[in-house]
């Protein structure tokens, strides 16, 4: 169940051309508690309008000069093909229910309607379109959380093969580059160890911040697990495209992080993979990435190394 609270504050739209009957009906709603209650006099304002305001209930008139009620909700259905569109059909001729229904309104009102039934069809119909409104976060929300880590908002890796995959394709396109840097953090097991998992994860969390401020907007940094990260990396047309950031994270995480009354000192390793030189598809990508990762682990940590470029280049700067 809807609360009533949250009912009364739902967003209505009257529309109907005539003063008098929006004059009455924003009386009733307003006598009822609902608190936010607009109108309007000219149907071809209300696509504009409900694009704007999003309204979980609109009082429509049938019989409009100009653009009738079918025509305003073939207009809405544009805009609401997945969606519940909320229209409550009003008309004094019992002919058009048949047609409004079809056209997608979710009730009918025929004038002249007792104020009772009114106030109640309004209602049933707030409460079904806050709950379907309810229904659609939770499984946007499900949705989110099937593509983010939990613990720092960061796609994780189902996501990040598709942000891969995207970067590929506008590679090609553009006869470009892009790449992948497949880092971990160095010292994260003694930190886990010797201040526990709590401190580990809020180590996590600033760590993700920094890779985000290290990074453009545009590239994408993931979480694939425990203290492993990705950032894809586009729009890559020289080597040096990859040097500046890896070298700005290398930066940026070697710095030490307070963690309530700790000082912690990390530090990455950075393994990094271009398309299309080091693989044509994402796993292969990933694999380079993942090899030169430990290349530079074994080279003496806290730097990056190329999959296919001489160590050298992977020198700390």
């Amino acid at each position: 169940m809807i609360p009533a609270d949250e009912i009364h504050q739902a967003k209505i739209l009257v529309v109907d051309d005539c003063e008098d009957n929006l004059f009455m009906q924003i009386e009733i709603l307003k006598m009822a508690g609902y608190s936010q209650v607009f109108s309007c006099a000219d149907s071809s304002e209300v696509l504009d309008l409900h694009i704007k305001n999003a309204y979980d209930l609109i009082l429509l008139d049938m019989h409009m000069p100009g653009m009738n009620g079918l025509e305003v909700m073939a207009r809405l259905r544009e805009v609401e093909k997945d969606s519940y569109l909320p229209v409550l059909a009003i008309t004094g001729d019992r002919g058009f229910k048949i047609a409004a229904l079809e056209a997608g309104a979710r009730d009918f009102l025929t004038k002249p309607y007792d104020m009772t039934e009114f106030q109640m069809r309004v209602r049933n119909m707030l409460e079904v379109r806050l709950l379907y409104k309810t229904v659609a976060e939770q499984g946007r929300m499900q949705k989110e959380m099937a593509l983010h880590d939990a613990l720092t908002g960061l796609p994780n890796r189902r996501l990040l093969v598709d942000r891969i995959e995207k970067a590929m394709q506008h590679a090609s396109r553009g006869h470009n580059m892009m790449a992948v840097m497949y880092l971990d953090l160095d010292g994260f097991k003694a930190v886990n160890d010797t201040h526990g998992h709590q401190t580990g994860d809020e180590l996590l969390k600033m760590v993700s911040d920094r890779l985000l401020r290290a990074t453009r907007k545009e590239d994408t940094v993931a979480r694939i697990g425990g203290d492993e990260f990705v950032a894809v990396l586009s729009d890559i047309a020289h080597v040096d495209d990859v040097i500046r950031p890896a070298s700005k994270v290398l930066r940026f995480l070697s710095s030490p992080f307070d963690i309530s009354d700790l000082t912690v000192k990390v530090s990455a390793s950075i393994g990094i993979a271009f398309y299309p030189g080091d693989g044509q598809d994402v796993e292969a990508l990933i694999s380079h990435a993942d090899k030169a990762l430990y290349d530079a682990k074994r080279a003496g940590k806290n730097r990056y190394h190329f999959s296919d470029l001489p160590m050298l280049l992977g020198a700390v700067m």
